[in-house]
């Protein structure tokens, strides 16, 4: 029953969405409240739900969208993004640009949470997309399956991290094998499949991207471009490095890790982007503002509708759904990596969290490893894979990607969510396969 009340909010929001023309932010607050009441849950508690779904999405999420907005603005309207646009373009040639995208891309989601690369690379892609000539999806789901394949297969991301912590997994090994699957499932999941896309040609958006073409004169260094949008990268490389050698209480990692927050690490960039991308490129600093302030217009509605999500997939998780399913898989039979990756596949698309979906199910599966001596490396794997299956609209991450690239749902379906499915996919026979030989 509770998976039939699951279903039938995601028709219900579909419904509002698409026949109605409700807004997404009210149709996931109004489904939300449905959903919980169908399920049983007490009304306070649901609009409780609602409210904690909201702030803990956005909780860190907005100040780092924010900044990273402001960044992404900044590099925009001074010319730095058309710097490293024209600079890839020339070096790789437009034949070749989807690689550099993947490269960029895979570089910067071993350092940065999905969320913060997908807003700082942003610009990048709007640039590469209107300067060449080309759709906006063939690079923009390059970068998207390169940040995510990292996100759901590679410590220090929360999921891989967390589940290896739980089956006690080798962090290097687990490392090494998820790059080794990593690869091939990047190149399928992205410039292989965006080429299946090219009938989804939408226009870049004007609000987000300056179509002003910048003079040589006008345009930042190469160098500077990419060292002032790399500074959040750099900075929470240095603290996976620094937690990974330092011993605990060392006094260096207490500063690496302030200054590794995601929060600190982009605040630190737009604040460096004010003087090479603002008042040294001969801007006033009100000219400089006036940019930020219309970088966080920009970006309203969509936090608002990411916070829906967020109390959609609270509102699941409050209702146990995750228990119903757990008992439901108990006692089956089948290989542990793939029991691993259909428990973190059902979680992720009844809950929409992918965090929540690998921690949940690694809990579950925990004990198979002792029992089977399956590898845990390969484990961690499995379930964050299962964990990044077919998003939809109960994962903020749908909406994140719908908004930024102004896509309909169903266009949203055809790219972002098969794109996960893909990804979850080709993890899952890549674990297999490693099983043979591991």
């Amino acid at each position: 029953m509770p998976l039939v009340i699951v279903a039938v909010g995601v028709a219900m929001l579909l419904l509002l969405m698409i026949r109605f023309k409700l807004n997404g932010f009210i149709s996931l607050i109004l489904v939300a409240l449905a959903v919980g009441v169908m399920q049983g849950m007490p009304v306070d508690k649901v609009v409780g739900s609602i409210k904690a779904g909201v702030g803990g999405t956005l909780g860190g999420l907005a100040l780092i969208m924010g900044f990273g907005a402001m960044l992404g603005k900044l590099l925009a309207d001074c010319g730095g993004a058309q710097r490293i646009a024209t600079t890839l373009i020339a070096k790789f040639g437009k034949q070749h640009i989807q690689w550099a995208i993947v490269l960029t891309g895979f570089t910067v989601g071993f350092a940065l949470f999905y969320e913060v690369g997908f807003v700082l690379l942003l610009p990048l892609v709007f640039t590469i997309a209107a300067s060449a000539r080309i759709p906006l999806l063939y690079v923009g789901v390059p970068m998207a399956a390169a940040l995510s394949v990292t996100h759901g297969f590679l410590p220090p991301h929360p999921g891989p991290t967390a589940i290896a912590t739980i089956f006690h997994a080798d962090m290097g090994k687990t490392l090494l094998f998820g790059t080794l699957l990593a690869i091939p499932t990047v190149i399928l999941a992205g410039p292989v499949y965006a080429r299946f896309l090219k009938g989804i040609d939408k226009p870049v958006p004007v609000g987000l991207y300056n179509p002003k073409t910048f003079t040589e004169e006008e345009m930042p260094s190469f160098g500077v471009s990419v060292a002032t949008a790399l500074v959040p990268v750099i900075l929470m490389a240095l603290r996976a490095v620094a937690e990974m050698v330092l011993p605990k209480g060392h006094p260096i990692l207490a500063y690496a890790e302030f200054f590794g927050d995601p929060v600190i690490a982009t605040l630190i960039a737009v604040l460096i982007a004010i003087f090479t991308f603002g008042l040294n490129r001969g801007r006033s600093m009100d000219e400089v503002m006036g940019t930020i302030t219309e970088s966080i217009k920009i970006i309203a509605m969509m936090l608002l509708i990411i916070g829906g999500g967020g109390a959609f997939k609270q509102v699941l998780v409050d209702s146990g759904i995750e228990k119903y399913i757990a008992d439901m898989m108990h006692g089956s039979s089948v290989s542990p990596i793939l029991m691993a990756w259909s428990i973190a596949a059902v979680l992720r698309i009844a809950l929409g969290s992918a965090t929540v979906a690998a921690i949940t199910a690694g809990g579950i599966v925990a004990p198979l490893i002792a029992t089977t001596g399956v590898s845990p490396e390969l484990m961690v794997i499995a379930v964050g894979s299962g964990s990044v299956i077919f998003s939809h609209v109960n994962d903020p991450g749908f909406w994140l990607f719908k908004e930024y690239f102004n896509l309909t749902i169903m266009e949203t379906i055809k790219s972002w969510s098969v794109l996960e499915t893909i990804i979850s996919v080709c993890g899952l026979i890549g674990c297999l396969l490693l099983a043979m030989v591991v």
